[in-house]
C-alpha cells in the first residue's frame, strides 16, 4: 500500500528462527533471490473489474424497481409482493453457501476452478431475468410466476457472483495488486449501478403507469374501480420494462465474455503442495470460528441493511412522500454518478489513512444527509444536493467490504495454513448473511406499507403510508449505521496487522516455491508462522 511498501517487499527471513532456515544445511535456498512481484496489467484489472457489472446492473434494477413494478405494474397486492420479495431474498441468501459448498468440491480444470461456473450460468440467468419482467396473461397464479423466476434468477446469478467474488484471491498473490484490482472492480460495479439505474429508470420513466382520481379527489389506479382506466397505457409500461430487461441482459452477456477471455486464475504456490482438500463442513467451522471474519460481517451486516432499506424503498419514497413521480429515476442516477466519481477518492483515502478509518468516515457521512431528508419539506433542488452528497457514502459502502475481506482471508491462511479452498466459503457466507437480513427487512418494509393502507398503483397515498416510507428511508437506516459502526470497533485487523500478515504470507509463499524444501519443512515453517 502507500506507506511502508518498500519495507514490506523486503525479505521476511527475520520473522523466522535460524534453525528452520538452516534445516538440512541448505543455505542456497535461503539466499535465493526474492521472487519478482506479480504485476497485473491495466487490461487484466479492467477485464476482471468488468465481471462485477452484471451482478450490479441486475441487482440495481431489481433492488430499486422490483417492488414498485410488482405493486403498480403487475398489480400484485402488497401482502403478496412482500412474500415474493422476502422469499426471493431468503432463497438467494440460502443459495450462496450452497454454491460455495459446490465450488469447494469442484476440481481445477483447464479453465480453472471458478470460471466454468461463470460461463455455464450466464445464458440461463439472462433468460430467467427477462421472465421476471414479463407479465403473464393468466391473472391467477401470477404470484407463483414471479416467485419462481425470481428465485431461479437469484440462484443462477449466485452461480456467477460467488465464484467471481472468490476470484479476487486468485488473480494475484500480491496484497497491493488485489487491493488495486478491487478498486477497479468497485469503480466498474458502481458504473454498473449507474447503468442499471439509467437504463431501467430512463426507459421505464418514458412510460408512466396510469392513475386516475376517484370521486373523493384522491388518486387511485384500480381497473375495477374506474372504467376509464387506460389498459393501453399499462401495456406500454409493461413493454418498457421488457425493453429495459432486454438491454440489461445484453450487458450481462458482454461482461461475462470479457471476464472469461481476459482473466486467468492463479493457484497459490503453497496450495499446490496439499493433496487432501479440507471438507466443506470442517472448513465452515473454521471460517465461522475465525474472530476477525465474524466481527467484519457483523459490522457490515448492519451497514449493508441500512443502504438496502434505502434502495428498496427509495422509488416509492420519491414518488409518494416527496411527490417527485417523474424525477426519482434522475435522483437515482445522481446518487450513482456521485458514487462512481468518488470511488477513486476512497481508494486513495484507505491507502493513506487505513481501512478502518475509511469505514468510520465514509459510512457515517450518510447520517447527516439522512437526517436532512427526514426533516426537510419537499424541495427538488435540495433533494438533488442530498442525493449527490449521499453518493459519496454509497461509494464507501461499495468499496470497503470487498477490500477488507481479503485481509481477513490472509489472516486465516496464516492461522490455518493447511486449510485451502475456503475462499468461496468466506465470500458466500458474507453474502448469505447480508442477503438474508435484507430479505427480512424488505419483506417487513413492504408488509408495513400494507398495514399502513398502501393503495396499489395509486398516484397518491394516505399520510400513514408517507410517514412509513420516510421512517424506512431515514430513521431506520440511521440506527442500523450507528450499530454497525459500534461493531467495527471490535474488528482487530488494522494497518500494522496487515503489514505483519503480508510479510509472513510472503515468507510462506517463498518457502512453498522453493523446490529444495520438503513437505516436512513446509509444515514446520507454517506452524512457526
Amino acid at each position: 500500500m502507500a506507506k511502508g511498501e518498500g519495507a514490506e517487499s523486503g525479505s521476511a527471513a527475520g520473522l523466522l528462527p535460524t534453525g528452520v532456515l538452516q534445516a538440512g544445511e541448505r543455505p542456497a535456498q535461503v539466499k535465493k533471490e526474492p521472487k519478482k512481484k506479480q504485476q497485473l496489467s491495466i487490461c487484466n484489472k479492467l477485464c476482471y473489474a468488468v465481471g462485477g457489472a452484471p451482478y450490479q446492473v441486475t441487482g440495481c434494477a431489481l433492488g430499486f424497481f422490483l417492488q414498485i413494478y410488482l405493486l403498480d405494474v403487475a398489480l400484485v397486492g402488497p401482502f403478496s409482493a412482500s412474500i415474493i420479495l422476502f422469499v426471493g431474498r431468503a432463497w438467494d441468501a440460502f443459495t450462496d453457501p450452497l454454491v460455495g459448498f459446490c465450488i469447494s468440491k469442484s476440481s481445477w480444470t483447464r479453465l480453472g476452478r471458478l470460471m466454468p461456473w461463470i460461463i455455464f450460468s450466464t445464458p440461463l440467468a439472462i433468460i430467467a431475468y427477462f421472465l421476471i419482467w414479463f407479465v403473464p396473461d393468466f391473472p391467477q397464479g401470477q404470484e407463483l410466476w414471479y416467485l419462481l423466476f425470481y428465485c431461479l434468477f437469484e440462484t443462477l446469478v449466485t452461480c456467477f457472483h460467488v465464484p467471481y467474488s472468490a476470484l479476487t484471491m486468485f488473480i494475484s498473490t500480491e496484497q497491493s495488486e488485489r487491493d488495486s484490482a478491487t478498486a477497479y472492480r468497485m469503480t466498474v460495479e458502481v458504473l454498473g449501478t449507474v447503468l442499471g439505474t439509467a437504463i431501467q429508470g430512463q426507459i421505464v420513466g418514458q412510460a408512466n403507469a396510469p392513475c386516475l382520481q376517484d370521486h373523493n379527489g384522491s388518486a387511485v389506479a384500480s381497473e375495477s374501480a374506474n372504467r376509464t382506466y387506460s389498459t393501453a397505457s399499462l401495456k406500454e409500461t409493461q413493454n418498457a420494462y421488457l425493453l429495459a430487461a432486454g438491454v440489461i441482459a445484453s450487458i450481462y452477456v458482454i461482461c461475462a465474455v470479457i471476464l472469461t477471455l481476459g482473466v486467468r486464475e492463479q493457484r497459490e504456490p503453497y496450495e499446490t503442495q496439499k493433496t487432501e482438500p479440507i471438507s466443506f463442513f470442517r472448513g465452515l467451522r473454521q471460517v465461522m470460528s475465525h474472530g476477525p471474519y465474524v466481527k467484519l460481517i457483523a459490522g457490515f451486516l448492519f451497514t449493508s441493511l441500512a443502504f438496502m432499506l434505502v434502495e428498496g424503498n427509495f422509488a416509492l419514497f420519491c414518488t409518494y412522500t416527496l411527490g417527485f413521480r417523474n424525477e426519482f429515476q434522475n435522483l437515482l442516477l445522481a446518487i450513482m454518478l456521485s458514487a462512481t466519481f468518488t470511488i477513486p477518492i476512497w481508494q486513495w483515502f484507505l491507502t493513506r489513512f487505513g481501512k478502518k478509518t475509511a469505514v468510520y468516515v465514509g459510512i457515517s457521512s450518510a447520517v447527516p444527509f439522512l437526517i436532512l431528508v427526514a426533516l426537510m419539506e419537499s424541495n427538488l433542488i435540495v433533494t438533488y444536493v442530498v442525493a449527490i452528497a449521499a453518493g459519496v457514502s454509497v461509494a464507501a459502502a461499495f468499496l470497503l467490504p470487498w477490500s477488507m475481506l481479503p485481509d481477513v482471508i490472509d489472516d486465516f491462511h496464516l492461522k490455518q495454513p493447511h486449510s485451502h479452498g475456503t475462499e468461496p466459503i468466506f465470500f458466500s457466507f458474507y453474502v448469505f448473511f447480508t442477503k438474508f437480513a435484507s430479505g427480512v427487512s424488505l419483506g417487513i418494509s413492504t408488509l408495513s406499507l400494507d398495514f399502513a393502507g398502501y393503495k396499489t398503483q395509486g398516484c397518491s397515498q394516505p399520510a400513514r403510508v408517507k410517514f412509513t416510507l420516510k421512517m424506512l428511508v431515514t430513521m431506520a437506516p440511521i440506527v442500523l449505521i450507528l450499530l454497525g459502526l459500534l461493531l467495527f470497533k471490535l474488528y482487530p485487523i488494522d494497518e500494522e496487522k496487515r503489514r505483519q500478515n503480508k510479510k509472513a504470507l510472503q515468507a510462506l509463499r517463498d518457502e512453498a516455491s522453493s523446490s529444495g524444501y520438503s513437505d516436512t519443512d513446509s509444515t514446520e515453517l507454517a506452524s512457526i508462522l
